[in-house]
Parts: C-alpha cells; structure tokens; sequence
C-alpha cells in the first residue's frame, strides 16, 4: 500500500479552513457565519453583488462537483447559474439554517471521499473533463473557502455598519439616501 500523507494534510487543512478557531489567515468558514442572521444573509452591498446566502450556496456547490469527480463522475458539471449561484431574494430563518446545513453536509462528504483514496498518487490524476489534477481541485475548494470567507466578514462588516437590523421597515439594500453622496459606507 501506497502512503497517503499528502491526502491526510490536506484533509487537515480543509477541516482548518472549514471550522478551526486557530486558521493562521482569520476566521474559519464556521467561524465566518457564526452570527449570520437570515437578514445579513440576504444582504447585498449592492444590486450587482451576491448576499452571504448566495455566496455559502456557491461554496456548497463547488464542494459537491468535487465530491462528484472524486467520486469519478465524468458527466457532473455546474454549467448553469442556477447550479453555481443561485439567488435567494428573501431567507427566512428555515432557509438559512438549510443552506448552512447543505454547507456542513457537503464538507462531511468531501471529506469522506477523500479518507477513501488509498494513495498519494490519486491526487496526480487529471479530473475527468478538466485540464487540472484532483490535487489542484481538493486545494482549489481550500482557497475557495478562504476567499469566501473574506467575502462573508466584509458584507457582515457593511451590514453591521449600515445597523439595518435595528430597524423593523429597513427598505431597500441600495437606497442610500441616509448617506451623503461622498460618503464611502463600505
């Protein structure tokens, strides 16, 4: 039998990313949604850019494309919108506690899959229908999350600065009438 180290630390640094409270970058992704509120999931910093809801299911989507692909699955794609970002106008509390469950569920299976590779070399194969190594994906998903995970902090960071939750009839995201035009809020 062939070693697996390299599989183990990355199995390591994705559990780190994912919920450590000790991640050398900053907040873990759990961390990052800890006190996400349904409201602050829905939030936009503006008409152009995705909420916390969309962002955790775009992470959970890619997590699951390389579930799949693990999984030898030659066929899966996310070639649609709607199988990578997804838009979510409203999230009550129902719907923001399943798209973080499908987040959680999503990382228990990748991690699972990648407990099953028997060998290192595994990770030297191409990934069926791409250009790249699983070596390359299961690290891509790691960077992925950091990048997310900075997303999530700036647009809970906005919300909490425009206090919009404190008020019962907060409006529109982009009416910003409450700033003056040189303000720079986020």
């Amino acid at each position: 039998m062939e070693a697996k180290e390299e599989i183990l630390r990355i199995i390591d640094v994705l559990n780190d990313t994912y919920e450590s409270e000790e991640a050398w970058y900053g907040p873990s992704v759990v961390e990052a949604l800890r006190d996400v509120t349904p409201k602050v999931a829905e939030f936009r910093l503006s008409a152009n850019t995705h909420s916390i809801a969309e962002i955790v299911y775009h992470m959970t989507t890619w997590r699951i494309f390389a579930v799949r692909k693990l999984q030898g699955d030659a066929e899966f794609d996310i070639k649609t919108k709607d199988k990578d970002w997804k838009t979510f106008p409203i999230v009550d509390e129902f719907e923001w506690e399943a798209i973080q469950m499908e987040l959680s569920l999503s990382q228990e299976e990748l991690i699972s899959e990648l407990e099953k590779i028997e060998s290192d070399s595994f990770l030297e194969e191409f990934v069926p229908g791409r250009d790249y190594s699983y070596y390359t994906l299961v690290h891509g998903v790691i960077q992925h999350d950091v990048y997310h995970s900075g997303q999530i902090g700036l647009i809970k960071k906005a919300a909490k600065g425009m206090r919009f939750e404190e008020e019962e009839d907060y409006g529109s995201f982009d009416d910003r009438s409450q700033y003056g035009s040189d303000s720079d809020y986020y």
